[in-house]
C-alpha cells in the first residue's frame, strides 16, 4: 500500500530536500484545484458521511437536498465519495445541475461516486478542504462522523474568526444533531467558550425545500 501523503507529511521532520519537494507537490495540488474548479457558478457544498447505503433514509434526504439545490440553480459540491456525498451529487445530476466531487485518496471507503460532472482527486486533506470551502456560497451539513464534525467546526471557526464571510450554513437532521446542539448550547455557550452570536452562524432544518429556501433568502440579503 502506498503511504498516504498526509501521514508522511505529519510524521515528523524530514530532510530539507524532501520537504522542498513536498512543498512543490502541495503547491501544484492547489494550482490544479483552482484551475479545475474556477468556473462552477453559484455553488453549495454538502458535507456528510460516506457510510450510508442507498436505501438509508439519510441517503434519500441528501439526494432530495441535492435535487432541490440543483433545481434552484446551484452547483452541488461534495467530497466525491459514497454515502451522503453520492446522494447529494445524484440529486444534482437528476436536476440537470453541475455535480462536483473533490475526492481524497484513502486506503478504504473513499472511491469516486458515479454521479459527477466534474471531479478532482487530492492527496492532502487540507488542500481538499480549502477547495470545498473556497468555491461555495453556502454549506449544508447532513449526518456524518468524525470527518463531517471536522468540516462543520472548521467552517464555523473560519466564520467566527472572519477568515471567510458569514455564508449560510444549514444543519439538516435535527434528530441526529440534537445532542450536539445541546452540548453547544448548554456546555459551550453555558461555560462562555463561545458567544451567543456564534449560535447564529448555523440554521437547523429538516426539510430539503426549507433548506434551499433559507439559503436563497440569506444569499439575496448579502
Amino acid at each position: 500500500m502506498i503511504k498516504q501523503r498526509d501521514q508522511s507529511l505529519l510524521e515528523g521532520a524530514q530532510g530539507r530536500w524532501q520537504d522542498t519537494q513536498r512543498i512543490c507537490r502541495i503547491a501544484w495540488e492547489f494550482i490544479y484545484g483552482f484551475r479545475a474548479l474556477r468556473n462552477l457558478g453559484p455553488c453549495v457544498t454538502v458535507f456528510g458521511s460516506a457510510r450510508f447505503s442507498s436505501d438509508h433514509h439519510y441517503y434519500q434526504l441528501a439526494r432530495t437536498v441535492g435535487y432541490q439545490l440543483g433545481k434552484a440553480g446551484f452547483t452541488v459540491m461534495t467530497g466525491g465519495g459514497p454515502g451522503i456525498m453520492e446522494a447529494a451529487n445524484r440529486g444534482a445530476i437528476e436536476a440537470g445541475a453541475k455535480s462536483v466531487g473533490c475526492n481524497i485518496q484513502l486506503p478504504a471507503e473513499q472511491h469516486l461516486n458515479p454521479y459527477l460532472t466534474h471531479h478532482c482527486q487530492f492527496d492532502h486533506f487540507f488542500v481538499r478542504k480549502v477547495m470545498l470551502v473556497k468555491f461555495s456560497s453556502a454549506f449544508v451539513i447532513l449526518p456524518g462522523g468524525f470527518g463531517t464534525m471536522d468540516e462543520i467546526f472548521e467552517t464555523l471557526n473560519l466564520v467566527e474568526t472572519k477568515k471567510i464571510k458569514r455564508f449560510p450554513l444549514v444543519v439538516v437532521g435535527s434528530d441526529y444533531w440534537q445532542k450536539m446542539m445541546e452540548f453547544i448550547r448548554e456546555d459551550m455557550l453555558g461555560e462562555g467558550t463561545i458567544s451567543l452570536s456564534d449560535m447564529e452562524q448555523f440554521h437547523l432544518c429538516d426539510e430539503p425545500e426549507s433548506t434551499v429556501s433559507y439559503i436563497l433568502s440569506k444569499l439575496s440579503l448579502s
